[in-house]
């Protein structure tokens, strides 16, 4: 029996759950070269199916090694490719896309084994605890206990760390973010966060807290989601009865990745705090380094602290591998949101073949809670990625997307706005240019079988300036590296444009003059009170500036005659009619147009 037919005989034995059908636990593992450790990974995840439902999905980063031959060694282990290394992040978003029906994730690391009776015991703490997430003790090689527990990142324990390192581990807590105490991994209790080898999560927590942040790459993806968890109202546990041996060899180690980690703690410091205390976290990272400049590693990555403004270029990254016959670098990516849109997906992708065929751009396509044809028209079409979420929600597909997607800048577009190729290439080199950190192009409404009401309202509204300079209102908008980096994840608001718009001032965004996008109005009165009540829904979600006097003075200035001032009335009495509407939506219920949805002729 060769070894592929033995380990296809034990896959029979304790098999993992499929996609369909309910799991105790979701595993979701990112792999990057872990060949030599995946046999082993999966014969302690196969003792542990024998008591417990697990689904098992991997996505793999774009290995070198036999690690994919491993991979399809394990015909009930849904493995994802890719398509590049994504980083740790953007491939723990990518496998938790397919968790399913699922009472609990556990993000594993490849390069761990797990004692017998880990899980139950992680999954029998969460529901005790009801916390949000439980780490188990970790063995290193030799058996010894790893002290993973840590505390939250401070100037006062970045110092401490930094003048006294390893020594006096029993020092007060405030002068040290490792928990050292052996005490401390001897029984439960609650902690701030772990390292993030194995992290089991409640799977309502995990959807409310949202995709771990991409940014990070690796290394602090773990800080930052067990600080959002925190911060969101639930609590992490420790479980010393559940056992995993970490080999601490599944992410490699260089001066890169050195450098990497302790930037990536002055960009979480960043992101969850103001600028005057990140600068001084920043200098005590830098102290630390400074204090071991007789080691090579820490020279390096003194010199890399040093330059915050080049590490987007100098340090580890997500790459992705181009498209057959494409040169290395596409020219950026469009990510579309796309929840039930079989009607209009290929009209709306026909545009962007060839960019995505070639790979000059990159075209990621998230399907939300779709339970029509979208995913698989979409498919059709070469050089398209298309991911699938569960939930209906665009800002969650916006943010799945923006995990897949590699290249900047980036345009997020509506799944039924027709975009010019050209325009595409215009706004992605304003945006490349550094002229501005977002930026749309121009549009046009198309009212082609309106009926009369319907074609006043947006008669009025292309009349006024305000529409006209800002982001929203096209369907599509882009943004910078930078530009994002600024606004981070998507909030989890109904209308994105308008935050977006709000992130940035009038300097910094452009509406770039090219063949403008085709925006199909509703058909339908119906259809457009819908649009209106979502509008004003998103913007008391959104909480951005009240706009109400100046749309009010604009209307005003449009009218020029019997026409203009019919279309005014039409305009204004609709928007009344939606701001009294936003307040009478169903929770989850998502009003949209389907009357200028036309099913798009065959492909």
């Amino acid at each position: 029996m060769s070894a592929v037919e033995a380990r296809q005989t034990a896959v029979a034995q304790n098999s993992f759950v499929g996609q369909e059908g309910h799991a105790d636990i979701a595993v979701v593992i990112v792999t990057f070269n872990n060949a030599e450790h995946l046999d082993a990974l999966f014969a302690s995840l196969r003792r542990e199916a024998g008591e417990l439902r697990l689904r098992v999905v991997v996505a793999d980063n774009g290995s070198t090694d036999a690690t994919r031959e491993q991979l399809a060694a394990h015909p009930d282990v849904t493995t994802l490719d890719t398509h590049g290394n994504r980083g740790y992040a953007t491939g723990i978003n990518i496998a938790v896309c397919r968790a399913g029906d699922t009472e609990s994730i556990l993000v594993l690391n490849p390069d761990l084994t797990l004692e017998r009776g880990a899980l139950g015991a992680l999954l029998e703490r969460m529901r005790v605890s009801a916390a949000g997430a439980v780490v188990p003790r970790i063995l290193e090689p030799g058996g010894r206990t790893y002290p993973s527990l840590r505390r939250e990142p401070s100037v006062i324990r970045a110092l401490g760390d930094a003048f006294l390192g390893s020594r006096f581990p029993q020092r007060p807590g405030f002068s040290s973010e490792n928990v050292a105490a052996p005490e401390a991994y001897t029984h439960a209790h609650p902690i701030e966060w772990a390292t993030g080898a194995a992290i089991l999560v409640d799977a309502r927590v995990a959807a409310e807290v949202g995709d771990w942040d991409p940014r990070f790459f690796l290394y602090s993806e773990e800080t930052d989601f067990f600080q959002r968890m925190r911060a969101a109202g639930h609590t992490a546990w420790y479980e010393p009865r559940a056992v995993v041996r970490h080999d601490r060899g599944g992410s490699g180690s260089s001066p890169q990745l050195s450098a990497l980690m302790a930037a990536n703690r002055v960009r979480y410091v960043r992101k969850h705090h103001g600028r005057g205390y990140a600068a001084a976290f920043h200098s005590a990272v830098l102290v630390h380094e400074a204090m071991r400049g007789w080691d090579p590693a820490h020279r390096a990555t003194l010199r890399v602290l040093l330059e915050p403004a080049a590490w987007r270029r100098i340090l580890p990254r997500a790459t992705r591998w181009p498209a057959a016959g494409a040169g290395p670098d596409p020219d950026g990516a469009i990510v579309i949101p796309a929840h039930n849109e079989a009607a209009v997906i290929a009209r709306t992708l026909r545009p962007l073949a060839e960019l995505a065929r070639s790979g000059r751009v990159e075209v990621v396509v998230v399907c939300n809670g779709c339970v029509d044809d979208t995913a698989e028209i979409a498919r059709r079409f070469a050089g398209v990625t298309v991911l699938e979420v569960g939930a209906a929600s665009k800002s969650a597909a916006l943010n799945v997307g923006d995990a897949a997607a590699t290249a900047w800048p980036r345009l997020y577009l509506d799944a039924d706005i027709e975009i010019h190729p050209g325009a595409v290439a215009a706004v992605l080199a304003v945006l490349r240019s550094g002229d501005a950190l977002a930026a749309r192009p121009a549009f046009r409404y198309d009212s082609t079988g309106a009926g009369t009401l319907v074609r006043a309202y947006y008669r009025a509204r292309d009349r006024m300036p305000g529409a006209r300079s800002a982001l929203w209102g096209a369907g599509v908008y882009g943004m910078s590296e930078a530009g994002h980096e600024r606004l981070g994840l998507f909030p989890a608001v109904t209308a994105d444009d308008l935050v977006v718009d709000d992130t940035f001032g009038r300097g910094e965004k452009r509406i770039v003059e090219t063949e403008p996008v085709r925006v199909r109005t509703p058909r339908s009165l119906d259809g457009l009170r819908a649009i209106l009540t979502r509008q004003h829904r998103g913007t008391a979600e959104s909480r951005v500036e009240d706009t109400t006097a100046r749309t009010i003075r604009e209307l005003a200035r449009s009218v020029r005659g019997p026409l203009t001032l019919f279309d005014a009335v039409v305009y204004a009495a609709l928007s009344l009619n939606g701001r009294r509407s936003r307040n009478r939506f169903v929770t989850g219920h998502w009003e949209r147009d389907d009357s200028s949805r036309i099913p798009a002729a065959g492909l």
